[in-house]
């Protein structure tokens, strides 16, 4: 009596499937290097906008220097006085405002009677911009002989020094929510969309509450509006899981692929939290204005150190991104209806085959 030999993959089929997952990682390479290098490898202020503070011809002479000289790196503008430029920084609208510190009154009162150039920075905007604004005025006020005095009318919390922290908490935010995007759509493919769903919503929930944590009492991140910082990291999250749930049904095991390049290659590097658009090619700052990253890094910023500027449109832009995660969700829950309808008369797929493909779509999912 003859043993039968068992039936196994080739190993020319094996190298197949590899190659084939192989490509994966290839395309994150490739996506991750253009997404990053092209972001952030050269950094150069384009439009930056910079006020000078005063009326008279000497401020006029300064900003039409300072415009020319730039060659489009710079946005000057002239504006009256010391509570102007203070108003046009906390609103976000400027990066830098120096006086010329000459003494002489400026729309009839002094801009710095001490006589010595100050540049005023809102740090808490954007670190780097104001880095690059003072880079600017520090070579101005050597013109004048005098040492540049520097003023910061937005600091950072004592816990994030470099003011980049809230970026790296986006970082945090993504990771844990598209990681389980993997897990709900590989492992939980055989749940019916609502209970996918309902996982979505209890994990963004978990991945928000972490990310409060990082963000208060173990990192000091933010020294105030801590509730409100849960609930755009809550909205944020949520937004990424349902897109991710949804888009599953569609993109199967390319959803790993699908969510990265949506939530860390254009995400990342268009949020805003290391360079602003200001210091970025134009791709990446069109991106800012309506991506959800840079809706949850401007409106953290807006609500914990500008009084809550901004803040309405940038939830409006998470709010914008959720909504579109759950009309994909139902979208993708009608299209498994009719597609189980002519899948009940055919063969189930065998149960070790499904768990071996969710495996290999989990082990996927990696961090940046």
């Amino acid at each position: 009596m003859e043993v039968p030999v068992s039936a196994g993959p080739t190993t020319k089929g094996a190298l197949r499937h590899v190659l084939g997952h192989l490509l994966t990682p290839l395309l994150m390479c490739v996506g991750m290097g253009l997404a990053y290098l092209g972001a952030f490898h050269a950094p150069q202020p384009h439009d930056l906008r910079v006020d000078i503070v005063g009326s008279g011809p000497q401020a006029q002479v300064l900003a039409q220097t300072l415009q020319d000289k730039g060659a489009g790196a710079l946005d000057v503008r002239t504006v009256p006085d010391r509570a102007t430029a203070t108003a046009h920084l906390r609103d976000r609208s400027s990066f830098g405002a120096y006086l010329p510190g000459d003494g002489r009154p400026a729309a009839g009162k002094a801009t710095d009677t001490s006589g010595r150039p100050e540049l005023l920075v809102a740090s808490a905007a954007s670190d780097t911009s104001a880095m690059a604004v003072e880079k600017v005025f520090t070579k101005v006020a050597a013109t004048q002989d005098q040492p540049l005095k520097v003023t910061d009318v937005a600091p950072v919390s004592s816990g994030d020094p470099t003011g980049q922290g809230i970026f790296f908490l986006l970082v945090a935010l993504s990771i844990g929510s598209y990681a389980s995007v993997a897990v709900i759509g590989g492992a939980g493919a055989v749940l019916p969309m609502r209970i996918r769903a309902l996982l979505a919503a209890g994990m963004s929930l978990v991945v928000s509450l972490i990310g409060t944590v990082f963000a208060g009492p173990l990192f000091h991140l933010v020294d105030q509006g801590l509730g409100g910082v849960w609930a755009l990291a809550w909205l944020y999250s949520a937004g990424i899981l349902l897109i991710g749930v949804g888009l599953h049904t569609f993109l199967k095991r390319w959803t790993t692929l699908g969510v990265m390049v949506l939530f860390v290659m254009l995400n990342f590097t268009s949020s805003g939290g290391i360079y602003r658009p200001e210091l970025q090619p134009g791709f990446f700052g069109a991106l800012h204005a309506f991506w959800n990253g840079a809706g949850f890094v401007e409106g953290v910023r807006g609500h914990v150190y500008f009084g809550g500027d901004g803040l309405g449109r940038d939830v409006l832009v998470l709010a914008l991104w959720f909504l579109a995660g759950a009309a994909l969700t139902v979208l993708a829950g009608i299209t498994e209806a009719r597609r189980a309808a002519p899948a009940a008369v055919t063969a189930p797929t065998p149960a070790a085959e499904t768990d071996a493909e969710a495996e290999e779509e989990i082990e996927e999912a990696v961090g940046v």
